[in-house]
């Protein structure tokens, strides 16, 4: 996925705490250099979280992922989501920094769990993932802020 691709930003949308009663906000802006993913957590009404997320596809054979990002220094997480298991977030944390970095992610980084808790869930396979978000949680209330540039399989 190209994120200084304009179209690319129509195919995301916004999952915030708001789902379960919180009132984090969120939203995305279209850059040359990629799309930013900006808002503000609160941890009011049992909140804590925003998110982001678009369909994806990885081939088959696919070993690792690929993230370019900067961002505020906050903690992230890159999610994966399956067909096989769609209530199963399978989650990689990482730090984004204030300049462009490649993150680099293999299946062992990614964590199985649904609503916050660790589960136990079947193996994860890059070419099972038909969706992928970013997430800001982890009472890390205040301002956020991450560029994303690519994601890609490897």
């Amino acid at each position: 996925m190209d994120f200084t691709n304009p179209k690319t930003m129509g195919d995301c949308w916004i999952v915030n705490d708001g789902v379960m009663g919180g009132v984090s906000q969120s939203a995305l802006r279209q850059d040359a250099q990629g799309m930013f993913f900006e808002g503000q957590v609160s941890l009011e009404n049992n909140g804590g979280f925003a998110s982001m997320r678009s369909m994806v596809q990885f081939p088959k054979g696919t070993q690792l992922l690929e993230l370019v990002a900067k961002g505020d220094g906050k903690q992230y997480k890159l999610v994966l989501r399956t067909a096989l298991a769609p209530r199963v977030n399978y989650a990689a944390n990482f730090i984004a920094e204030p300049i462009w970095q490649t993150h680099q992610f293999n299946l062992n980084q990614f964590k199985p769990t649904f609503r916050g808790q660790a589960i136990n869930a079947p193996t994860l396979s890059f070419a099972d993932v038909v969706e992928f978000g970013i997430l800001i949680s982890n009472n890390q209330a205040g301002p956020f802020a991450i560029q994303l540039k690519t994601i890609q399989s490897v």
